[in-house]
């Protein structure tokens, strides 16, 4: 396990070296035309997919994203919705030893704890047949230690063209206990900063998990409001300014764009572009 020393003063991180992280293009030479044909075939395969609902309902489900699922899926889906689920809160308390960290140097990423007055906002993708819920028992469960539990979702723009309707919907969830060989628990921010800072393995850096999670809520759910993560993406910046880190160097390629609440243009605002082609008519008042 890693040794954690004591508290570091607090250190403000220059706002340059921040902006890197969120306005750069870090860790990945993708330009705007790739990130385009990324969104091209995305689309063509939502395409695709959605043809074949039909066909395929009754081994459709959705899956809960609020780690690394939420930037980096690595299956296919055909649909991808933000949203939340209540009785829970997101917390960095799970140690990895297969993706982010070692066994000399576990890394550590995120897991639910459950909370009665909890929030934790992320997606939700739907999978249609068994590649993707196989994929996703071998990286959750076999390798990350996750045990698989069902709950309701909750979408932030509720969609016409889904089961949803404006109505919560269940969804698997992934979520690691204290039963687990790699569970560490609760322990001060700056601790789990340090050692979210140090530590990497076969997926990359640990730092990369944290900093993508926080820019995926900040670019996506600008609405929603997570502290033990904003305070954990603050701690870890600092971290890599004191240790001299630039932030690009721990982020690694680009994932590819996804394309999120593709429903969204079907919700428009109130207009009253068309009220000059409504015949006009006369309003009969009454005395009330």
């Amino acid at each position: 396990m890693a040794h954690f020393s004591g508290h570091q003063p607090t250190m403000e991180v220059p706002a340059d070296f921040k902006n890197l992280f969120t306005n750069g293009g870090l860790g990945g030479d993708d330009d705007d035309s790739n990130n385009n044909n990324n969104n091209d075939n995305n689309d063509q395969e939502n395409r695709t997919n959605n043809n074949n609902d039909n066909e395929e309902h009754e081994h459709s489900c959705w899956v809960f994203g609020y780690g690394s699922l939420c930037w980096l899926p690595g299956f296919t889906f055909s649909k991808c919705i933000t949203g939340y689920i209540r009785g829970y809160v997101r917390r960095f308390w799970q140690g990895n030893v297969t993706h982010r960290g070692t066994e000399q140097q576990p890394g550590i990423v995120a897991t639910l704890v459950e909370d009665k007055e909890g929030i934790t906002w992320g997606c939700a993708y739907k999978l249609t047949g068994e590649t993707a819920l196989e994929y996703l028992k071998e990286r959750e469960c076999t390798l990350g230690g996750y045990a698989t539990l069902e709950t309701k979702f909750y979408p932030r723009i509720a969609p016409h063209d889904t089961p949803f309707g404006g109505e919560a919907v269940e969804v698997l969830l992934y979520i690691a206990t204290p039963a687990n060989i790699h569970w560490m628990g609760e322990a001060p921010l700056p601790k789990i900063a340090q050692l979210i800072a140090t530590s990497r393995g076969p997926s990359g850096h640990n730092a990369e998990y944290l900093l993508r999670l926080a820019l995926f809520m900040h670019e996506e759910l600008d609405c929603a409001w997570d502290q033990h993560l904003f305070e954990l993406e603050r701690l870890v910046l600092q971290e890599l300014y004191r240790m001299n880190i630039p932030v690009s160097a721990v982020m690694g390629r680009n994932p590819e764009r996804i394309r999120r609440d593709s429903h969204a243009n079907l919700h428009r605002p109130p207009s009253f572009e068309f009220t000059s082609r409504i015949q006009s008519t006369k309003l009969r008042c009454l005395n009330i």
